[in-house]
């Protein structure tokens, strides 16, 4: 095995010091015991307890959390959707335009598909005619619900509506590069098309699914343009009272909180990382058997 050349090991070396020693720093002087996020001032922690202290905090991290798992969750169903019909369906009529239109969020930049979605909304309550005196019917009164004040019901469409597209892009590629030969052998045995696709197809693109709720849950924890518009009285998410914080002063409490939410979704990752190479090497030794079984 050819050894890396140390000047490779140093370009590495120099990319990983770009990309974490902010990390580190951050995590560093969340335990500083100074209110100044550049000077230090001793070993403290006292800055984590004024974090789980702070009701309106703990209060935009919950909400935040929650739009950023169903959004995760809802874009992994609708972009395998559209990936599946992407990869799958061949060149049908349209599909130059349907293929254009999942991905547009992607390129499009996020002020103007929130100003859009903002004007939607706007227009749906305009709409709808949302009263206190005349609730309306059933479908009125859940529109009404729904797209009567800006909050969390929108902030979780626009989260969505961005996320799928990166979820579309990674099952389409993952699909492309099936061998189709394990559907076809099912489907020649008498397997229907839907329990392949759930029993067979799935499991197999189960690394790009977990991938892309992954990037989902985090462009949506993360996101604060978008929010921004969609985003109402009451319905303060994390980057939101981040941002404000940091306009005020910046203390490290906003430290500790940064260190909090690292430590998450790293331990998230690694478990997930973990589950899906045992999965992988499940999936490996079962086909070696039956390949073996085959050959006797």
């Amino acid at each position: 095995m050819n050894k890396m050349p140390t000047a490779n090991k140093l370009f590495m070396l120099l990319g990983f010091f770009f990309l974490y020693a902010p990390i580190a720093s951050l995590i560093i002087y969340s335990f500083n015991e100074s209110r100044l996020v550049t000077v230090w001032g001793g070993f403290s922690l006292k800055w984590y307890g004024e974090m789980f202290n702070n009701d309106d905090l703990l209060a935009a991290a919950g909400l935040s959390f929650k739009i950023a798992f169903l959004a995760a969750t809802l874009a992994v169903v609708l972009g395998t959707v559209a990936g599946f019909v992407l990869a799958r369906f061949g060149a049908f009529r349209g599909h130059s335009l349907f293929a254009g239109l999942t991905t547009a969020p992607m390129v499009m930049p996020e002020v103007i598909v929130g100003l859009s979605m903002l004007l939607l909304f706007v227009s749906l309550q305009s709409s709808l005619g949302c009263s206190a005196d005349d609730p309306g019917g059933l479908f009125t009164r859940l529109g009404c619900w729904a797209f009567g004040e800006r909050g969390m019901i929108t902030i979780w469409i626009g989260h969505t509506t961005l996320c799928m597209a990166y979820v579309a892009v990674l099952v389409q590629a993952r699909l492309k590069e099936l061998d189709r030969s394990l559907e076809d052998a099912a489907m020649d045995l008498g397997c229907h098309p839907f329990k392949v696709f759930f029993v067979i197809t799935i499991p197999v693109i189960a690394p790009a699914l977990v991938s892309g709720w992954l990037l989902s849950f985090t462009l949506s924890l993360d996101d604060y343009v978008l929010t921004a518009f969609l985003s109402g009285p009451g319905s303060t998410t994390l980057p939101q009272w981040i941002f404000s914080s940091v306009r005020i002063g910046p203390t490290p409490e906003v430290n500790a909180l940064a260190t909090v939410v690292i430590v998450i979704v790293t331990v998230f990752v690694v478990i997930s990382n973990r589950l899906m190479l045992s999965a992988q090497a499940k999936r490996d030794r079962a086909m070696q058997a039956a390949f073996a079984g085959k050959t006797e």
